[in-house]
């Protein structure tokens, strides 16, 4: 080999080393910004979904300021937008420390108004905090028209900042003793059994149907809601079917955010896939309950397709799927939403009736029944350790340690309330007076109607009252048909005369 031909071959390893090094550099690069792309992506997911949730609350809003008489609305409303900002807040302070702060398998001490929590755990803070508002503002429905604004501000600071984050904490966190479950060994393998519940049919939806009936049992029901007599239930209608409708159409909608948000993250291999079937399950769940609960209610009751049956069926569903909405088939979506429906027409029945709970809103129905179908469908349809897919030892135990779970929701969450409701009605600050009860909170407590009578029309400086339009009596039906098609309306001193004969209040 000739010194020419050694030289050339050292100059091309060079070069290789060299041209090594830069792809190695570039590969450094590369990965680099795909991880900090993926932690973008995954801020962005969280946040995003949660300022979704974030509009359940003008939802909430919407349908219980319609399912409330209209002297009682401004009081619901500002209960709710007050929701927001009392959570926020309270799981500033300390929520957020109880629920996710390092700590031990009952509590999180860390963390408290942010001290020490780093940047890239706020958007998980927002995330968790708009969940924590959710909670808390399910309750102000069963409470409503009675309740006492002070008494309201106490509850729903104690909800958010103390009782639901320590159930978060138990379930949702690697040191809370519910999550880290027991290990059992059988036939010499070791299973471990964790409480499951993705996205809170137990956390959020039991704690709040809970809350809001020891809350509705302690407050007493609104007066005139059972006959003095009989002491059977009276009809107290809500003022706008069409705001609780508009309410029910953004919850139906946040809840697909609110599902499929409890995924965490977006980058993962397979996420986008998993987020699919979250957003299926959720809304044939939905469809299923809501469908279910019309036609039962339509067999057992009046014979009349009820709207807001429907809607709280549905509601019901979807709170029943949160527990294993990531690992079921879409046909079981369908069973667990039936379920859910149906079971949201028995508990509406058993807490009016048997427990003689005033709830306006059907929140304890909705909520607490379909968290509690949510909890338990863990055990018997969950993909991997379900009952009706896995017939073994494991699916047993799962199956026990979701109704530990459940005792544990129910234990906490109605012990911790019964001393707070009970609590502020020995104080005699819970309830409103009955003067104020009878009349409407709306004026004496927060000095707006909702629909204060000067602003319909007057802007002529026309009287206040009936306009009166006449009709000719004497003429037949196709004559009235034919003038009221093209009658000549006079309008003089806010009477609108012509020759038809009829009375209104506009």
């Amino acid at each position: 080999m000739t010194i020419s031909t050694e030289m050339n071959m050292t100059i091309n390893i060079t070069e290789l080393q060299v041209q090594i090094a830069e792809l190695r550099s570039a590969q450094a690069s590369l990965l680099h910004w795909q991880a900090y792309t993926n932690n973008n992506l995954d801020h962005f997911f969280r946040i995003a979904l949660a300022i979704i949730v974030f509009l359940m609350q003008g939802g909430f809003a919407m349908l219980e300021a319609g399912c409330v008489r209209s002297k009682n609305a401004t009081n619901i409303l500002i209960k709710n937008l007050l929701d927001s900002f009392i959570a926020g807040f309270s799981y500033w302070l300390v929520g957020y420390a109880f629920a996710l702060g390092k700590g031990n398998s009952f509590i999180g001490y860390t963390y408290f108004a942010h001290y020490g929590l780093q940047l890239e755990n706020y958007s998980l803070w927002f995330f968790h905090y708009v969940f924590a508002a959710t909670a808390a503002t399910i309750v102000s429905g069963s409470v409503a028209e009675r309740c006492d604004f002070i008494a309201y501000l106490i509850y729903s600071s104690i909800i958010t900042g103390f009782i639901y984050p320590v159930l978060v904490h138990w379930a949702w966190t690697p040191e809370g003793w519910l999550a880290k479950g027991f290990t059992y060994e059988h036939n010499g393998d070791i299973l471990t059994i964790t409480y499951r519940d993705f996205s809170g049919s137990g956390i959020v939806h039991m704690l709040s149907g809970l809350a809001a009936f020891v809350g509705a049992k302690a407050l007493g029901p609104r007066v005139g809601r059972f006959d003095d007599v009989t002491g059977k239930p009276c009809e107290i209608q809500g003022h706008s079917i069409v705001l609780s409708a508009l309410g029910g159409f953004i919850l139906l909608f946040g809840f697909l955010a609110f599902n499929a948000s409890a995924v965490g993250t977006l980058s993962g291999e397979g996420q986008g896939e998993l987020m699919s079937k979250i957003v299926t399950n959720t809304i044939m769940s939905g469809s299923s309950g809501g469908l279910v609960a019309m036609v039962t209610k339509y067999i057992t009751g009046d014979s009349k397709w009820q709207f807001t049956i429907t809607l709280n069926g549905s509601l019901a569903a979807m709170c029943a799927i949160c527990g294993c909405v990531d690992n079921i088939h879409t046909y079981i979506a369908v069973v667990i939403g039936a379920i859910g429906g149906a079971s949201y027409v028995f508990f509406n029945w058993f807490v009016l009736h048997k427990c003689r709970v005033d709830d306006p809103l059907d929140a304890v129905a909705v909520h607490l029944g379909g968290g509690f179908i949510g909890v338990l469908s863990v055990a018997f349809f969950h993909n991997e350790v379900g009952i009706f897919f896995n017939w073994n030892m494991e699916s047993g135990l799962t199956l026990a340690w979701q109704c530990v779970g459940i005792l544990a929701v129910v234990g906490w969450t109605g012990g911790m309330c019964v001393i707070m409701f009970y609590t502020l009605k020995a104080l005699k600050i819970l309830r409103v007076p009955l003067e104020f009860e009878l009349k409407g909170i709306d004026i004496p407590k927060h000095g707006q109607h909702a629909y204060p009578l000067e602003a319909y029309g007057n802007e002529w400086g026309l009287p206040e009252k009936a306009d009166v339009i006449v009709l000719p009596k004497d003429e037949d039906k196709g004559a009235r048909n034919r003038k009221s098609n093209g009658s000549n309306l006079a309008a003089s001193n806010g009477s609108l005369a012509s020759d038809v004969t009829m009375t209104t209040n506009i």
